[in-house]
This record gives structure tokens, sequence and C-alpha cells, in this order.
């Protein structure tokens, strides 16, 4: 199996983006798995372009993208994507779409063909907190899992795809002025480990009690 595991570069002031320090962190074999990594821009379309580009290149088996939530108490794994642009802030090149669809045409929302309750269940089996997560925001991380999953369902039907969102790691977090919850690259890059030997070792999801109340 092949598989294209990105990471975006850092953004809104941050030094530093804990998704792409411990993607470099992860081995480039898994397994049976190859690893395929790609540093993404955080900017509204040229992140969809860049990632689909690298797909038509390297015909992967699947792709997990990886991004910054900051505030996160664990590794989350999105259960969908909506076809909406509300940036709080602006991106890297000064974007800011507010209330816009990704695609004029495009589906309402897409959800992950990841089997994302099995990537939780290994990760929490590493000792490593984790969830599933319904919302993937508003920002460059929504946009580019929606991006990817619209151009896997169009043209790529066969490779999986999905995305997940990492917390802070102690560096950025020493200076706020309130508690922030944080994890080490370490314990991130395991994570990710963690998910990328279930994405091989399962073509579907498991059933498992990962839903919430609100």
């Amino acid at each position: 199996m092949k598989l294209l595991l990105t990471a975006f570069d850092p953004f809104g002031g941050e030094p530093i983006n804990p998704a792409l320090e411990a993607v470099k962190l992860v081995p480039d074999q898994i397994g049976s798995a190859e690893i395929v990594k790609l540093k993404v821009p955080t900017v509204f379309r040229k992140s969809i372009a860049v990632v689909t580009e690298a797909i038509a290149k390297e015909q992967p088996d699947a792709v997990l993208c990886i991004g910054q939530a900051g505030g996160c108490f664990d590794l989350t794994l999105e259960r969908v994507a909506i076809n909406l642009d509300d940036a709080r802030i602006q991106d890297n090149e000064g974007n800011q779409p507010i209330d816009l669809p990704i695609y004029e045409n495009g589906a309402p929302a897409y959800f992950s063909t990841l089997p994302i309750k099995a990537m939780v269940h290994n990760i929490r089996s590493a000792g490593i907190p984790a969830s599933v997560s319904n919302s993937a925001g508003t920002f460059v991380c929504n946009h580019l899992m929606y991006g990817v999953l619209h151009a896997l369902a169009h043209n790529d039907p066969g490779i999986r795809g999905g995305f997940m969102h990492v917390p802070f790691i102690p560096s950025q977090v020493v200076n706020r002025a309130d508690p922030t919850p944080c994890m080490s690259l370490e314990t991130i890059a395991a994570g990710i480990e963690a998910a990328i030997s279930a994405i091989a070792e399962h073509s579907s999801d498991i059933a498992a009690a990962e839903g919430k109340i609100h």
C-alpha cells in the first residue's frame, strides 16, 4: 500500500506547525505501507491544487491529511468536510473568504472514506488520546479535506482519503495566558503512525460508538 501523508506549513502567526513537524518524524515505511510525505501551503485553492497534483503523480491507495487544531486535547479524526469557506483569519497569502462555497456546484458535504473509528481505536491502543470529530472547521483544513474528497470522488473513487487534526505542542503554549492543552511531537507522530497502521489493516471501518450528543 502507498499512502500520501500531507501536512500544512505554519499559519496564524505560529512559528511552527506541529502537523508538519510530526509528519517529518513518521517513518517512510510502516508495515506494508509506503509513506510519501508532502508539505502543503496553508492557502485556499493552492492547498487543493498541491495535493491533487501529488495524487495524480503518486497514485496512492490512500491520502491522510494532517492539520493543527490549537485547543484540542487529543488527535481528532474528521468525519465530514462541508462545502463552505468562512475564514476567521487570513490564510498565508492574505485570503479570507467568508460564507462562500468551495465549489459552486459541489456536494453539500463529503464524508471521510478512511476507517476513522478503527484509526481512533488503534491510536488509543497505543496509549494516545483520540476521538472522532464531526466538524473540521471552515478554514483551510476543511477546505483541503473537502477538495481532496471531491477530487477523489470524481477522478479516483478507488483512493481513500481523510483528515486528522493534532493539538499544539508544548513550545506553542508556554506563553499563553490560559492553560492550553498540548501534546509532544513524538506522541503526535506515534499517533499518526498508529492511524496509518489502521488504514493499512482495515478496508472498511469497524462498528464502534464514537458519536456525540452535541
